[in-house]
């Protein structure tokens, strides 16, 4: 197994994110790809042109030209949004396996707890939003990501960090039945036939355990699915954060080196199936 990590972080987010993740992993021996999506490098306050209209079809192709440099398919790891983006690139073909960390879901499940649209109905507030740049306020973003960090000091030092997003990602999200020409949400499970873990997290107010237990019957054919009951959503950060790094790589290194019998395609992914469930 290539020892290569492609993370992807959510919305709102910067590569900053993974600063935790990138040097626990760089430090047991993975090579760490953490690019930005697009106009996601300006600073917080200051939105770049052309970000409020940027698709999600625009952040997986920039990520899938990364991907086809990189010597071998990576594990892809995704937050949130970013967990969405790693559903489209393993479904075309581009990962060894992945990793959901609170994802959002794809078009068919939606977003069916009213908690995952409270920090969006700001953003939709104002006429045009849909092709507008937007940042969750800070009360949000405190009730909704950073619920667990003991240390608000700390939790506003994360908030700081968060960036402007795209409404136009946020319309094809919250609204992929309106979006019938892109279908930019839009997964066909079928085509996902690498192994996936799906993370989901007790606490998490914005993106709930529950979308996490869908999003992972919706592959069921090659997914598990763990849940850490004290985890919120900033399971890149926050309090007990290597518990579940630590938790991803023990099962990369199961998942993507099976064990070398001769089974048949099928045999196979249902006996790897059944010894991470049995785990």
């Amino acid at each position: 197994m290539s020892r290569l990590l492609f993370l992807i972080h959510g919305m709102w987010a910067t590569p900053q994110a993974w600063r935790h993740w990138r040097g626990y992993f760089e430090e047991r021996g993975w090579h760490v790809v953490a690019p930005p999506l697009r106009h996601h490098e300006n600073a917080p306050l200051e939105p770049a042109h052309g970000l409020g209209t940027t698709s999600l079809l625009e952040y997986a192709a920039d990520l899938e030209a990364r991907l086809r440099h990189l010597p071998a398919p990576p594990v892809i790891i995704g937050h949130g949004m970013g967990g969405l983006l790693a559903q489209i690139l393993a479904a075309r073909g581009l990962a060894a396996a992945s990793v959901l960390l609170c994802p959002t879901p794809p078009a068919a499940l939606g977003l069916r707890r009213p908690s995952a649209w409270r920090p969006l109905i700001r953003s939709q507030m104002r006429w045009g939003w849909w092709r507008a740049p937007h940042r969750p306020a800070f009360a949000t973003a405190m009730h909704g990501f950073f619920n667990t960090y003991a240390d608000k000091l700390e939790a506003g030092r994360e908030y700081a960090r968060l960036v402007h997003d795209s409404g136009r990602a946020l319309f094809e999200i919250a609204y992929p039945f309106l979006d019938k020409a892109g279908r930019a949400a839009h997964v066909d499970p079928g085509d996902i036939t690498t192994p996936m873990l799906v993370i989901g997290a007790g606490r998490d107010r914005f993106l709930p355990p529950l979308i996490a237990r869908v999003v992972a019957r919706r592959y069921a054919h090659v997914a598990v699915h763990h849940e850490f009951p004290n985890q919120g959503h900033w399971v890149l950060g926050q309090p007990g954060w290597t518990d579940v790094a630590g938790m991803v790589e023990d099962w990369i290194g199961r998942a993507v080196n099976p064990p070398d019998v001769e089974l048949s395609d099928l045999d196979r992914r249902r006996a790897w199936r059944a010894s991470m469930l049995r785990r």
